[in-house]
């Protein structure tokens, strides 16, 4: 009886380490050490034993094992931490929205006091909180298309000695674009080479040559002409296509060759990004349009509508684009999440280049010397100016229009530049709710005129010549140089501020 007895007391002694152990680990053990059996806060001092301090346990050679104990502690202890760190993260949709419009405003109310510290020497300087205000009125106006500041009145023709000119293509310049900075130029042409310009200096600052088909190896750059090329609204990337179906991505700091886009069954003849974003829209001769993504190198998805090849294409902020669609008369503005688009007609020619002015209204020019202005809300053109860069011909039953070869916009404001092989480049206002366009001057320029961008500033406008069609070889102009062509836009005035445009 005696021996049972001390038996079962071994037996409980070799069994209460394990359950202290087993007690201590887990969450639950912690929970009962710290909170009670019952989930009331446990006191660290026994009742009766105010004042002093319980002695620490005994511990026992079997509880060796309390390093590990410790171990998954700690492990415990910091999946919870990061638990609760998820939790402070997840939020609704109602909350993210909340959160980004305040770093928004933040953003815009540093950007606008650093303005404001900027113009204070000149006596402009204004209250932060109402330059927050007037850049939150813009934006509302730019995303309805309602933003439209009178820059026509204030540009006068420039003497022909301050039209820069820049010599480095061999062929026909083709497309052009500026960086968001005014600082850069980047062109393309039908030798297959890309060059990067400095504005202020004329400077050469990176050539890619045109390749060869056939050399062994894979080229620096394109082997077929180029013709379309766009940059993103960050300066990041740049984009050209080719006749080759191709679409080559370049960082525009080194020109460094990054992505090659396949999957077009023509030539490309049109690149837009959109703003504020690495999302890249294409156009084609094969009649489609497709979307990628160049951060991701991804292709998106294909759209269709055009009955014959697609010569151009722009966009903006809005996650849609506008296309000219040659010889099927249309111009076509895709809403891209609806897969779905507008069409409108009104050229009677080719329509061959057009340029938006702001989200809601756009230029286009056709090989029928036309120059048409379209607003969304009408299938038809607002305004339409026939041979616009006149007729070439003698005889009176021979005259031709002019093609109109390129088209460009000051964004949201009521200036449009044209361009042909007409021997000069017109500029155009744009008058109250773009019913109207009215010629303000023609700058003498000798070639085809493949391609024409304003400065973001609309300090200066840039042409890009050849002696041929950016589409193909009609005919040639001899006398005319390959060349980028910087016009100056002198301003007599400093331009006001913004206004909208209440008939749109």
């Amino acid at each position: 009886m005696a021996a049972a007895g001390r038996r079962a007391r071994a037996a409980r002694r070799r069994r209460r380490p394990q359950v202290s152990v087993s007690a201590g680990s887990g969450r639950a053990g912690r929970f009962r050490e710290r909170f009670g059996a019952d989930g009331a806060v446990a006191s660290p001092q026994g009742p009766g034993a105010e004042g002093k301090s319980r002695p620490p346990p005994p511990r026992s050679r079997d509880e060796e094992v309390s390093s590990e104990e410790e171990a998954e502690s700690a492990a415990a202890r910091r999946r919870r931490d990061e638990a609760a760190a998820e939790e402070e993260l997840e939020e609704t949709p109602q909350e993210k929205k909340l959160r980004l419009a305040k770093l928004y405003l933040e953003e815009l109310r540093r950007l606008e006091e650093e303005r404001a510290d900027e113009e204070e020497d000149e006596g402009a300087a204004g209250f932060p909180g109402d330059l927050v205000g007037e850049r939150l009125k813009e934006d509302v106006l730019e995303q309805q298309g309602r933003l439209r500041r009178p820059a026509a009145q204030d540009v006068c023709p420039p003497a022909p000695a301050a039209i820069r000119v820049l010599r480095g293509h061999q062929h026909s310049v083709t497309c052009l674009v500026v960086s968001p900075d005014d600082k850069f130029i980047f062109s393309a042409a039908k030798d297959g080479s890309v060059i990067k310009w400095e504005v202020e200096s004329g400077k050469r600052l990176c050539v890619v040559p045109g390749g060869k088909k056939g050399v062994e190896g894979q080229p620096m750059g394109h082997t077929a002409h180029v013709l379309c090329i766009a940059i993103s609204s960050d300066g990041k990337y740049l984009a050209t296509g080719d006749r080759d179906k191709l679409i080559l991505i370049w960082e525009a700091a080194t020109c460094k060759r990054l992505y090659t886009f396949t999957g077009h069954r023509d030539a490309v003849s049109g690149l837009s990004f959109r703003k504020g974003t690495y999302q890249l829209y294409s156009a084609s001769h094969d009649r489609s349009v497709k979307v990628w993504n160049v951060e991701e190198n991804a292709y998106v998805e294909t759209l269709f509508g055009h009955q014959d090849i697609i010569t151009g294409m722009d966009s903006l902020s809005r996650e849609c684009c506008v296309t000219s669609g040659g010889r099927d008369g249309t111009v076509r503005f895709w809403k891209i999440p609806e897969e779905s688009q507008l069409i409108f007609y009104g050229h009677q020619g080719s329509i061959d280049c057009i340029q938006l002015i702001n989200e809601e209204h756009m230029v286009s020019g056709a090989d029928d010397g036309s120059v048409a202005l379209w607003g969304l809300a009408k299938k038809k053109p607002l305004a339409l100016v026939r041979q616009s860069h006149g007729t070439q011909g003698s005889a009176q039953d021979l005259q031709q229009p002019y093609w109109v070869s390129a088209v460009a916009a000051l964004l949201n404001s009521d200036l449009v530049a044209t361009g042909s092989h007409s021997g000069c480049v017109k500029l155009w206002k744009c008058g109250e709710g773009f019913q109207k366009l009215e010629p303000i001057c023609d700058i003498p320029l000798a070639g085809f005129v493949n391609s024409l961008k304003f400065s973001s500033a609309g300090d200066f406008l840039v042409a890009g010549i050849g002696q041929e069609h950016r589409l193909g070889r009609w005919w040639r102009i001899k006398e005319a140089k390959n060349s980028i062509c910087i016009i100056p836009l002198k301003c007599r005035a400093v331009v006001p501020g913004p206004m909208a445009d209440e008939n749109s």
